[in-house]
């Protein structure tokens, strides 16, 4: 409950301020996407190292996600929100002076640990505050900026990079947080008569479960620089990720405060929900990431245009999100879910015919259409997955959904992504090379066009087929990951059909 009832011109206010927190945390995670290769190029790494800062962000937000029940409960949400804002514009302003990619990943792991409570807040502040017969314009606003933020951000941070370079990406930020902590402390605070919770949390689990995603995630990441299991660094790492899960686990079933409550996987809708949400985001993210990559590595396009190209998928959610909320209650969420992965299965079939002179346009047009199976995504999928939980449970279970979707989607779903390319592309270049040798007439003509046209000497020729064979590879092997991605889209649709209908009543609460 609100202190005390705010004027109409105070909730203008408060909206804009913890919209404006909301917003740059949101726009945080993606405007970084099309900046990859500025970034790897400046700091002299290559891309696939350079998602690390994608990467590093979206583990320590998830995990701090999972934690911001008992941090609101200790310090009070007001408070909370309030140097969660300033923490975030501060790693945000390192992060512009970062001088090297371990600098850079250390900073933006503590600027996804600052944002991970921003969005659960920024949410509970509006509902709290807002009359009981304006939630729903409440509601709708913040849902508006959810789906707007990473719409801009590809375009945002193109623009920015190409003509102001990729620091700036990060010192946007700075103004837009302390003006949200300084509006929103202004404006609310937490009641005087809320007591604070004194509950410990389990620092041994934390611990463990922090060491075992991290260790997976830097895993992944390396895997395929060091070469897997021939890596000292990468088979250490896997047994010390397998070795934390596996005392994480028993710890975590009888710890007093489980750090994760496992009980809620006792209910089928919440495992095959957490699961086909886990995978859905992990692919979603995952080809977001490795799109801009494969447009701004091999086809010579700028990180603006990168946005642009990426960008039409977040049109058509923007209209339909408040359809799906509101009918969610009257269609069958599984039908939705279905419709949804459909869609997602198509548009990624549609992306695996990608070839090297297709157009903006053409790019553009299955991203937009994409948007409809992202429409129908999250909703129900929350739905189902949270509809047999007990309405007293909804908000550590809403907790541990939301945990393991972001860190399976934003952490592992980029390594997972560019890992899976790299080796890809390592397969189509060995057999394209295969073909073109001197004894091959067409190798032959090919070097002697060169030779006639350009006077260009056998090595000159040779660099320049290599870098066309490169290419191809790259192109191919884009073309396999977004092929395989529709058909796990589709193998995904019959366990939709295992869970039960459910109710949709808790929908709600689960969001708030």
């Amino acid at each position: 409950m609100p202190v005390k009832p705010m004027t109409p011109i105070s909730l203008i206010f408060l909206t804009i301020a913890l919209g404006l927190g909301t917003f740059i945390q949101v726009l945080d995670s993606s405007i970084a996407n099309v900046s990859i290769s500025h970034i790897a190029g400046d700091l002299a790494v290559s891309p696939n190292q350079g998602t690390w800062v994608i990467t590093s962000f979206a583990i320590s937000n998830g995990i701090v996600l999972a934690l911001t029940g008992w941090l609101a409960a200790r310090i009070g949400r007001v408070r909370l929100f309030v140097w969660s804002t300033i923490l975030f514009s501060v790693t945000s302003w390192l992060c512009g002076l970062a001088w090297n990619l371990s600098i850079l990943v250390l900073f933006r792991t503590l600027q996804g640990a600052s944002a991970g409570a921003l969005i659960p807040l920024s949410q509970a502040l509006l509902l709290t505050n807002y009359p009981e017969d304006k939630k729903g314009v409440a509601l709708g606003f913040w849902s508006m900026i959810v789906i707007v933020a990473p719409i801009l951000g590809p375009i945002v941070g193109g623009y920015i990079t190409d003509n102001y370079g990729w620091p700036w990406i990060f010192y946007i930020n700075i103004p837009i947080g302390f003006l949200s902590a300084w509006m929103t402390w202004l404006l609310i605070e937490d009641p005087k008569h809320e007591e604070l919770s004194r509950q410990p949390i389990d620092v041994i689990g934390l611990l463990l479960l922090t060491i075992g995603i991290s260790s997976l995630q830097v895993f992944l990441d390396k895997g395929q620089e060091l070469d897997w299991w021939n890596s000292l660094t990468i088979r250490t790492l896997a047994i010390t990720s397998a070795i934390a899960f596996m005392f994480f686990i028993p710890w975590n079933l009888y710890a007093k405060h489980p750090v994760m409550n496992f009980s809620y996987f006792n209910h089928r809708n919440f495992t095959l929900g957490t699961l086909l949400g886990s995978i859905g985001f992990l692919m979603f993210f995952g080809s977001a990431v490795l799109l801009p990559l494969w447009l701004e590595t091999q086809m010579n396009y700028t990180a603006f245009w990168a946005g642009v190209a990426v960008m039409p998928v977040g049109i058509i959610p923007l209209f339909l999100s408040s359809f799906v909320g509101k009918n969610v209650t009257r269609i069958d969420p599984r039908l939705m879910t279905t419709f949804s992965f459909a869609c997602f299965a198509l548009t990624f079939f549609w992306f695996s015919m990608l070839t090297p002179t297709i157009s903006l346009y053409k790019l553009m047009l299955p991203r937009f259409f994409q948007g409809l199976g992202l429409s129908f995504f999250f909703i129900p999928l929350v739905t189902i997955a949270l509809s047999p939980i007990p309405n007293h449970e909804l908000a550590g279970a809403s907790g541990v959904f939301n945990f393991i979707r972001l860190v399976a989607g934003g952490g592992f779903g980029t390594a997972l992504y560019v890992t899976l390319w790299d080796r890809r592309e390592i397969f189509h270049h060995s057999r394209l090379t295969e073909s073109p040798t001197l004894y091959n007439p067409l190798t032959t003509e090919f070097y002697d066009h060169l030779n006639q046209t350009l006077d260009l000497t056998t090595a000159q020729s040779t660099s320049i087929l290599e870098d066309l064979l490169t290419s191809q590879a790259y192109l191919l092997a884009v073309n396999d990951v977004f092929w395989l991605t529709g058909w796990v889209f589709l193998v995904c649709i019959p366990l939709i059909w295992f869970c039960k209908k459910g109710s949709t009543q808790k929908l709600q609460v689960a969001i708030d």
